[in-house]
């Protein structure tokens, strides 16, 4: 990702309803250049989808929890497949340390999570769970400030 990818993603926050030649025009570059430039983003995973953007409370999945997860070292195959199949598992990373995977859900509840977490428990190769349920959200993901930073730094010439 370059200076202007990052333009291109900032300019997007500012107005996400812009047409591309709105978007273009105020960058000065080519439409066509925008296209190519999104095309790009997206096909490499630079630009992830949209949906990313919706808050799971508006699906009436207000609780957020992180489930740290053991993994049997024997029988782990098929675990995280087995937690793909969750619709409230949002977000699940291979970790070090005490536990193997930190996986983190939504729910409506707790009983919603109860309901979740035993099914985690179900999977094959998951020794224990150890969950903690968010109590609000300090700060939300935010990359608005590492785009800037790629925005503003100059690109080196060849």
């Amino acid at each position: 990702m370059d200076a202007l990818d990052a333009r291109i993603l900032l300019a997007l926050d500012e107005d996400p309803d812009a047409t591309a030649l709105a978007l273009a025009q105020r960058l000065g570059i080519a439409r066509n250049t925008l296209s190519a430039r999104l095309t790009r983003m997206r096909e490499t995973g630079a630009l992830r989808e949209f949906s990313r953007r919706v808050d799971p409370a508006h699906l009436g999945r207000g609780l957020v929890a992180f489930v740290s997860i053991a993994i049997s070292q024997t029988t782990s195959t098929g675990v995280t497949d087995v937690l793909r199949a969750v619709p409230e598992v949002v977000e699940m990373h291979m970790t070090t340390g005490e536990a193997d995977l930190l996986v983190k859900l939504v729910a409506v509840d707790t009983a919603d999570l109860h309901r979740i977490t035993n099914q985690i428990l179900e999977a094959p190769g998951v020794v224990r769970t150890s969950t903690a349920i968010s109590l609000f959200e300090e700060m939300p993901l935010r990359l608005q400030a590492l785009i800037r930073q790629v925005a503003t730094t100059p690109t080196p010439r060849t």
